[in-house]
């Protein structure tokens, strides 16, 4: 009978700690739960934006980082194209178009005016002395763009000014390799303002003359249809509209 006692208490014990087991994994397992939940983070939501070279590089890139930090839920791909009148297969979210907005394969919104500036090196301008000017300029050394041929000849009927037969012509086919051109080697080129900005802002070059061209036709946002009840693609469209609209 003793024995009997015995293996029952035994087992009253090991179903005790049995339960007891259970109870600590039930809780563990939960714990595990609410570690892995506060470490998790979520997926980021994707947008894709196209755009020119220049504009991809001298406008959006550079602010890139403050998006991020603004929104870190969202990840912008950033792509270029040469030139672009339509989305392609590979559609994209956003595409920031240059043109008169004549497109009709989306939602567009006009990005406002622009103007375009002779800039150069801070160097180069000093190198003119008391003859700087446009004059002085346009018979120096000059880095034009292939499609803005008429900037300088503009510029000049619009001072009232004749215009120089330039020391040395390079010819380049985007604002980006006129602007890197004229920052590594003497040059003046005419450039929009906004791909300038960071130049100017960082004193690698300068506006020598307080001149400015205005530019028609401008930069556009076109979304293909469907994409703006997207909140994240609303989000990126904003922030483009605030880069220029300010």
């Amino acid at each position: 009978m003793a024995g009997i006692r015995v293996n029952a208490e035994l087992q009253h014990r090991l179903r005790g700690i049995e339960k007891g087991d259970a109870r600590w994994r039930s809780g563990f397992s939960g714990m595990a739960v609410a570690t892995e939940g506060l470490f998790r983070t979520a997926k980021p939501r994707l947008v894709r934006l196209r755009a020119s070279i220049s504009c991809a590089a001298l406008v959006i890139a550079p602010r890139l980082n403050e998006f991020r930090a603004r929104h870190p839920q969202i990840e912008v791909e950033l792509t270029t194209f040469v030139w672009a009148d339509r989305f392609g297969a590979d559609q994209s979210d956003i595409d920031i178009r240059f043109g008169e907005g004549e497109w009709s394969d989306g939602e567009i919104t006009h990005l406002g005016y622009e103007h375009a500036i002779p800039v150069c090196r801070p160097d180069y301008a000093a190198s003119f002395g008391n003859e700087l000017g446009f004059a002085a300029l346009s018979r120096g050394q000059i880095v034009s763009i292939r499609g803005s041929e008429t900037d300088w000849p503009r510029l000049a009927d619009q001072i009232g000014q004749p215009l120089q037969s330039p020391a040395h012509l390079t010819w380049v086919d985007s604002s980006l390799l006129a602007l890197q051109t004229v920052m590594m080697s003497p040059g003046t080129t005419i450039a929009f303002e906004s791909f300038a900005e960071q130049y100017l802002s960082q004193g690698l070059l300068c506006a020598p003359i307080p001149d400015r061209l205005a530019i028609r036709p401008s930069h556009y946002v076109v979304q293909p249809g469907g994409t703006g009840d997207r909140h994240e693609v609303q989000l990126v469209c904003d922030w483009i509209k605030s880069l220029y609209l300010f």
